[in-house]
């Protein structure tokens, strides 16, 4: 007679844990700055190496980091890592565009870097909201290699954290504790107390 029942909630706790664990695996699965061939929007593959943008806007957000969605229209500190040492011995050129139109609202000469962060400061404010382009070129003699990444400025929030998967795991482990609390209760043997 209990094999029925046990068996429903066998399935049930099978069901509810298998929600659980897909809720966390999927939790895990949004970090910005992942394994190195992993897709990042803001990192670009400059000649042999590859360079990482950070944008700040000190006097909207402090130091709240950004990357290819910079929410706010104001000066911005654009700060551009050279993952790897050979570009800090070449000239590097940076030139920020407006797109879609490519007027450059930010120019900065051919120079070497030997830090390997080159900061950039850019009022925004006074170009607007819209999409833009960071243009990273080496510069040797006549030869130029030149790679983008692109960023919005004032266009769209950034995504916050997404708490969907920790509700499901919540409400699906209240729906087995539930599950289980009656039917504990079933197999309770009722209790008259005599008088």
């Amino acid at each position: 007679m209990n094999t029925g029942h046990n068996r429903y909630k066998s399935q049930g706790a099978k069901i509810a844990l298998s929600l659980a664990l897909a809720c966390l695996l999927l939790g895990n699965a949004h970090a910005h700055r992942g394994a190195a061939e992993e897709v990042d929007n803001c990192n670009t593959r400059v000649g042999f190496e590859r360079v990482h943008l950070t944008a700040y806007t000190p006097t909207l957000s402090g130091n709240r980091e950004y990357c290819n969605i910079i929410p706010g229209v104001g000066p911005t500190k654009l700060v551009f890592d050279y993952e790897g040492k050979s570009l800090r011995h070449v000239s590097v050129e940076f030139e920020i565009t407006k797109e879609p139109d490519g007027r450059r609202v930010f120019y900065r000469e051919p120079q070497k870097v030997k830090t390997g962060t080159a900061n950039l400061s850019v009022d925004f404010s006074r170009y607007g909201a819209g999409n833009y382009l960071a243009h990273i070129s080496i510069v040797d003699k006549d030869k130029r290699l030149d790679t983008h990444i692109p960023f919005s400025v004032g266009l769209e929030s950034v995504p916050g954290k997404n708490y969907t998967p920790l509700l499901i795991t919540i409400a699906s482990l209240s729906l087995l504790a539930y599950g289980l609390f009656r039917a504990a209760l079933k197999h309770t043997p009722e209790q008259n107390p005599e008088a």
